[in-house]
């Protein structure tokens, strides 16, 4: 019968993860030796030779810095012995390939111009170079509110209704606007003007009636020269739920789950004088702003904010974590915002925290377990369909390396500076071997043999006094 067969197919499909899981362990840990990983953060283009001339910052700028060094440090501290921070700026290229990078991770939203969410990865995708984050088609679309929206209504996702004007045609004028017309009926207000691509809900106005919404657009354009979205107002309460590919690691240990992973189900908490949550810019994320979804006296909402988190992730063709912002209205009924393609990493510090932070105790996981997740499940889907853009990451695999023979010292050991510099000798090596083997550089063939230069590592190393 079918039901005995799948009973008898459930335990080997549990080992059959397990060891999948325990495979792809092991790569991570092969690679916290041997990989230069970077964290890119958002160029300032403003610094000398950052860009060839300066242009409008159509989506409100930050480096996000401060972020990335989170990131980094928690890379760090999980075992990876080369993580390097960069700006996403016109020297990105050349930086890469000085410091010898295997891996990035995308923590920036554009240096300037327009989708400046995608040219980052663009950037890495011409390079060759594999990266945590989405790729330039997901990170333009979901940084683009309104290209969300139109391809949110072709997939049944509900959200609320809008339009767009750009200022480029005139003044808006909604009384000759067919498509406004079309877009909102009878529904005379209040509405939301806001940027097509921004962050943090700056220049986000609510407006009450048709006749404010000139002035409110003009404004939005002044400050972005972009599109400017005009959208229903929804008075119920505000919401948002991160989702994140199915593979996790709560505790540290690898597992695999059969959708994308939904966290940090939270209220946002609107203050008396907030109709819609105010930018973190202005007022910090902290704790009493948020309350958890309860699972059992709002199980039903809860269960609509996942499936919704799960069909966005799934029908967009998503490769990294986002960030769903949800709203209900005067029923109750919940309509997607936005899907936000760099939700803030934030290390939750003493009251101040994000948005996705503060839902990881509820999901039994830790900060450093969410950045070993997101690590794990690009590197997880790199290896099994994008193989030939990994092949250098295959080859560090592959290939031995003074890690597979010494053992690392303790912290204490006064060997540890030297096993440091050692493993930055044996990466440098490694990379120059695996460069001449691909372009036949003379020049690199005519140097001296890293194979030849192993022992002296070794010796080196050996060669310090023990106390």
């Amino acid at each position: 019968m079918p039901e005995s067969k799948l009973t008898s197919a459930q335990p080997q499909a549990a080992a059959v993860q397990v060891n999948d899981m325990a495979v792809l362990g092991e790569q991570i840990e092969r690679l916290k030796s041997r990989a230069r990983l970077a964290v890119i953060f958002g160029g300032d283009k403003s610094n000398s030779g950052g860009v060839v001339y300066q242009t409008r910052n159509t989506r409100s700028w930050k480096s996000y810095e401060a972020v990335a060094q989170d990131i980094a440090a928690s890379l760090r501290r999980q075992g990876f012995h080369h993580v390097d921070l960069m700006p996403d700026d016109m020297r990105l290229g050349d930086r890469l390939r000085r410091q010898g990078i295997h891996l990035a991770w995308l923590n920036t939203g554009g240096v300037q111009g327009y989708n400046p969410a995608a040219h980052a990865s663009a950037m890495l995708e011409m390079m060759g170079v594999p990266y945590v984050g989405h790729d330039p088609l997901a990170a333009t679309t979901l940084d683009n509110k309104h290209s969300f929206k139109r391809e949110a209504v072709c997939a049944g996702i509900p959200t609320p209704a809008f339009t767009t004007w750009n200022m480029a045609r005139g003044p808006f004028r909604p009384d000759l606007n067919s498509r406004f017309a079309r877009a909102f009926g009878d529904y005379a207000g209040p509405f939301v003007v806001k940027p097509v691509s921004g962050r943090a809900s700056l220049h986000v106005h609510v407006v009450p009636d048709v006749a404010s919404l000139p002035a409110a657009i003009a404004q939005v354009y002044g400050a972005t020269d972009n599109v400017v979205l005009v959208e229903q107002y929804l008075p119920g309460r505000e919401y948002c739920i991160a989702v994140a590919g199915p593979i996790i690691a709560p505790g540290g240990r690898l597992t695999r789950g059969s959708r994308p992973f939904t966290f940090a189900a939270l209220e946002r908490v609107l203050m008396p004088d907030e109709r819609i949550f105010t930018s973190m810019d202005n007022r910090p994320i902290t704790d009493d702003r948020l309350k958890p979804v309860d699972p059992r006296r709002d199980a039903k909402l809860l269960d609509e904010m996942r499936r919704l988190g799960h069909e966005t992730y799934l029908e967009f063709n998503l490769g990294s974590l986002i960030r769903l912002d949800l709203r209900a209205d005067a029923n109750g009924k919940v309509f997607v915002l936005e899907a936000n393609p760099k939700p803030d990493l934030k290390k939750p510090t003493a009251g101040v925290t994000s948005l996705v932070s503060a839902g990881l105790s509820e999901a039994g996981m830790e900060y450093d377990d969410l950045i070993l997740s997101l690590l794990a499940d690009r590197l997880d889907f790199l290896f099994a369909h994008r193989r030939g853009a990994v092949g250098h990451l295959v080859e560090l695999l592959e290939t031995p390396n003074l890690f597979d023979f010494v053992r690392s010292p303790a912290p204490d050991d006064p060997q540890a500076s030297l096993n440091e510099l050692a493993t930055d000798l044996n990466l440098l090596a490694l990379n120059t071997s695996i460069n001449a083997l691909r372009t036949g550089n003379e020049a690199v063939n005519a140097g001296p043999n890293p194979r030849d230069q192993a022992p002296d590592i070794k010796i080196l190393k050996r060669s310090v006094p023990t106390k």
